[in-house]
């Protein structure tokens, strides 16, 4: 018998998501060495990574049927990432996901799919 664990989509549900994806552009817009890297309309790059973090954690895809296919490191191409854009932007994804009313235990666990995506990111020296 093969019994599937939830994947967090499951398990965060999309309201969670919905309040993750806000309490994470709260930080990023207002995060003073990072903020230049979102130029967008907040609600749109918001619907974008609402959709993007559906697909990501084993939910709908979202992304894909609204976006195209995600080749997020391209799409992020134009935008110079650097290592310490890196860090502060996990930096904001720890502390938004340590505002969710949820286990500690399942913060560990979604916060661990970020740094290895976060790394391919960086696309600048210095």
């Amino acid at each position: 018998m093969n019994i599937q664990s939830p994947s967090l989509y499951e398990e965060l549900g999309p309201e969670l998501l919905k309040s993750l994806v806000t309490e994470f552009y709260d930080r990023v817009y207002a995060h003073p060495r990072i903020q230049h890297l979102f130029k967008n309309d907040k609600s749109e790059v918001m619907d974008k990574q609402y959709c993007f973090l559906t697909q990501f954690f084993g939910g709908p895809s979202l992304y894909s049927q609204q976006y195209g296919p995600p080749r997020m490191r391209r799409r992020h191409m134009p935008h110079p990432i650097r290592e310490g854009d890196k860090n502060d932007w996990l930096y904001c994804m720890q502390e938004a996901i340590n505002a969710l009313p949820i286990t500690q235990e399942l913060k560990e666990r979604v916060f661990a799919s970020f740094p290895m995506l976060a790394a391919h990111m960086v696309n600048r020296q210095g």
